[in-house]
């Protein structure tokens, strides 16, 4: 079965390189060109390209307004050079991924697929399928919640379930919060160890990531029992 894309960006010639791309790969593409648009359109998409600068709503509003109403489908925000806050405020906003313009069709391609990939994948508490179990590749592995990860290649595998794929930033804050068991670690702390001090992430931010990874790693996301929250304080990881 096709995967379907919906594609929100109004320059023209930029939307038609990434719908004849994404085509290529074997994608189903739908493209809007503004924010009304994409908030008709987007339920039932696989996956949704979504360009920040856009006229009416911006792509950041639209991820609000998407996550708001309970639209989990998976984000990749597209921004242009030097838009930090922009990107950053995409992320809290609830957007999975972002490609900074102008990008290569071969990345945004790549990004597309590993979205796919994980959204593909079952919830950790799910019942196993006849998937037949894939050894971990070699390299820095964790193991979390009966899942092994392996931090080099950031590839997640469980016997009898599909694999999946973190994205770099999931891998950091799991490696960080793992290799610290039952320690509490602020916000602050997670900020400045995962993301370090050169970028401009916020404390909102850590929310955001540490909800993805209890949705790709707890049996229950609305009562973790490894990923726990110190109200006020920040985050314990539990074996």
């Amino acid at each position: 079965m096709s995967v379907s894309v919906l594609l929100v960006e109004d320059e023209r010639l930029v939307a038609d390189m990434v719908r004849l791309n994404l085509e290529h790969a074997g994608f189903t593409v739908q493209h809007v060109e503004d924010g009304e648009s994409a908030l008709i359109h987007a339920d039932g998409k696989d996956l949704l390209v979504l360009d920040v600068m856009l006229p009416g709503i911006d792509g950041v509003e639209v991820a609000r307004r998407l996550r708001g109403r309970g639209v989990t489908t998976p984000i990749l925000m597209l921004t242009a050079r030097g838009e930090v806050p922009a990107r950053v405020a995409g992320l809290e906003a609830g957007a999975d991924d972002y490609l900074t313009k102008p990008f290569a069709m071969p990345e945004l391609v790549a990004r597309v697929r590993a979205l796919t990939r994980r959204a593909a994948a079952p919830v950790a508490g799910a019942p196993a399928s006849v998937v037949p179990a894939v050894p971990p590749k070699p390299g820095r592995l964790l193991s979390v919640a009966r899942w092994s990860v392996n931090l080099d290649t950031r590839e997640a595998a469980r016997p009898g379930f599909p694999g999946f794929e973190l994205t770099e930033t999931e891998a950091s804050l799991l490696e960080l919060l793992v290799t610290h068991p039952g320690e509490v670690l602020s916000r602050a702390d997670i900020l400045e160890m995962a993301w370090g001090m050169d970028r401009s992430p916020t404390e909102r931010t850590v929310d955001n990531y540490v909800m993805r990874l209890r949705k790709l790693f707890e049996d229950d996301v609305n009562n973790p029992v490894h990923f726990r929250t110190l109200r006020g304080v920040g985050y314990r990881y539990e074996p």
